[in-house]
C-alpha cells in the first residue's frame, strides 16, 4: 500500500487556458505514468473512468468539495461563498436528504417528458427569431433556451432574461479556479438573489402568469408545510437557474461543434428523433461539461491508494469518457456505440449528489437539437471558437457559424 502524497504521479495545469483548448493528449499521456490519477496546482485529479465511477460512490467518505473551493477563490466573504457553502451540492447527510426529498419530485423522468412540449415550444420561437439571419454566434443563440424554459417552468416573465443572462455567464466563471473573476461571479449572484426574491414576492401577492401550477407553487407550498424557509426557497431557485443554464448550453454548444464535423449524423438528426437521444448521450461520453470535487473527510485506501483525510479530489467526467481502458476506439465519435450500463459515463456524477436535473436536462438537449437539425441547414464553422476554463463548466467560448434557413421546422417530439 503506498499514500498517496508518495506517489510519482503526473502534473496536470487544469488552470491555464491552453489546457482547456484540448486536454486530451494531455491525459493520454498522464495516463501513461498513472492509469487514474495526477496531481493539479489545487489537490489531485482522477482521470480513469471506473475509479470514478467507483469513488463518487463513496459518499461516506467524501463530502462535496465547494467549501474548499470556495476558500481557495478567496471568496469565503462573498454572499456568493455563503451559496455555495447551502446549496444542494455542496449538503450532506440529512440536511441534504431533507431538500432533495422535496424538491426531486419535481425533477423525474416524467416531469421531464411533461415539459417536452413547452421545450419544442421555445426552441420554435428562437427558431424564428434568429434563422432568418443566415449566420449567428451559436453559443449566444443556444444560451438563451435553457434559461427561457426554465423561467417558463417557475412561471417567471421572459423580459427578464437578458439580464439573467448576463449574470448567469458571470456565474458559469465561478469555479474556473482564478480569483480574478470573483467581482463579476458575486455580482451576477446578487442579481440572481434579488430576482428570485423579487419573483417569490409577487407570487405570494397574487401575481402569475398563468393559470396552472407551477414549481415555483411547489416550493412555495414546501415552505408553508414547514419543509423549507424562504431562504432556501431562493437558494434553490438559483441553484436551478444556475445548474440548468450552463451546463445544457455548454453541451449543446459542444455537440453543435462536434456535428459540424460530422455533417451526415447532423442531417440524420433532422430526420430521426430516437437518433438525436443517441448523439446526445454519446456526446455525454465523449466531451461534456463539468469537472467535479471531493474532499475526503475520512482516509480510505483504494486500489492499494492511501487517500488521507483532508485531499481535495478533481474528478474529470468531462473527458473520463476517452479513457481508453473503459471503451474500444474511445476517440471515436459513435452514436450507435452499444455500452455496458456497468461503464457508462459519468456526465451527471454519482452516489447521492448525482445530478437533480439530469432528466430535464436530456430532454431539453434532445428536443432542442432535433428542431435545430431541421431548421438551421448546412451549418458550417465561420470563425474562430474560444475556450472557457477547464475547471468547473467546461466549454466552448463563441461558435460563429453560417447555416441555410430552412423555414419552420417540424414539431413531433424527440421522444
Amino acid at each position: 500500500m503506498t499514500t498517496l502524497t508518495d506517489l510519482d504521479l503526473p502534473f496536470l495545469a487544469m488552470e491555464e487556458d491552453t489546457f482547456a483548448e484540448n486536454p486530451f493528449p494531455l491525459f493520454d499521456a498522464a495516463r501513461q505514468q498513472h492509469p487514474w490519477l495526477a496531481k493539479c496546482s489545487f489537490g489531485y485529479v482522477v482521470h480513469g473512468l471506473s475509479a470514478i465511477r467507483d469513488l463518487l460512490r463513496m459518499d461516506d467518505r467524501m463530502q462535496p468539495g465547494f467549501d474548499d473551493v470556495v476558500a481557495l477563490m478567496g471568496a469565503s466573504d462573498l454572499q456568493w461563498g455563503r451559496f455555495q457553502h447551502v446549496q444542494l451540492l455542496n449538503l450532506s447527510g440529512d440536511a441534504h436528504k431533507r431538500i432533495r426529498d422535496v424538491v426531486a419530485p419535481m425533477f423525474t423522468p416524467a416531469a421531464a417528458h411533461r415539459n417536452r412540449g413547452l421545450m419544442r415550444e421555445t426552441m420554435a420561437t428562437l427558431l424564428e427569431q434568429w434563422a432568418p439571419k443566415g449566420e449567428f454566434d451559436f453559443e449566444e443563440f443556444i444560451s438563451y433556451f435553457p434559461i427561457s424554459v426554465l423561467s417558463t417552468m417557475i412561471g417567471a416573465p421572459l423580459d427578464v432574461i437578458p439580464g439573467l443572462r448576463s449574470s448567469l455567464e458571470a456565474m458559469g466563471l465561478a469555479f474556473g479556479m482564478n480569483p480574478d473573476y470573483m467581482p463579476k461571479v458575486e455580482a451576477g449572484y446578487l442579481v440572481l438573489d434579488e430576482f428570485v426574491q423579487k419573483l417569490v414576492a409577487e407570487r405570494r401577492a397574487g401575481k402569475r402568469l398563468r393559470e396552472t401550477p407551477d414549481l415555483l407553487d411547489t416550493l412555495i407550498a414546501a415552505v408553508e408545510e414547514g419543509k423549507l424557509t424562504d431562504r432556501e426557497i431562493y437558494d434553490m431557485l438559483i441553484f436551478a437557474f444556475v445548474g440548468g443554464y450552463d451546463t445544457s448550453k455548454n453541451a449543446l454548444t459542444i455537440i453543435m461543434h462536434l456535428l459540424l464535423e460530422r455533417p451526415e449524423m447532423y442531417a440524420r438528426c433532422a430526420e430521426d428523433p430516437a437518433y438525436c437521444a443517441k448523439v446526445v448521450e454519446e456526446s455525454f461520453r465523449y466531451k461534456t461539461t463539468s469537472t467535479l470535487s471531493r474532499l475526503v473527510r475520512e482516509s480510505f485506501v483504494y486500489r492499494d491508494v492511501e487517500i488521507p483525510a483532508g485531499t481535495l479530489l478533481f474528478f474529470t467526467a468531462n473527458v473520463a469518457g476517452r479513457d481508453p481502458a473503459a471503451f474500444e476506439h474511445a476517440d471515436e465519435f459513435d452514436p450507435e456505440r452499444q455500452v455496458d450500463p456497468k461503464i457508462r459515463h459519468t456526465a451527471f456524477g454519482r452516489g447521492v449528489h448525482i445530478c437533480l436535473g439530469q432528466f430535464i436536462a436530456r430532454a431539453q438537449i434532445e428536443e432542442g437539437l432535433h428542431l435545430i437539425a431541421q431548421r438551421l441547414k448546412n451549418p458550417r464553422l465561420a470563425g474562430p471558437v474560444g475556450h472557457r476554463p477547464f475547471f468547473g463548466v467546461w466549454g466552448l467560448k463563441g461558435l460563429p457559424i453560417e447555416f441555410d434557413d430552412a423555414g419552420s421546422p417540424r414539431q413531433e417530439s424527440a421522444q
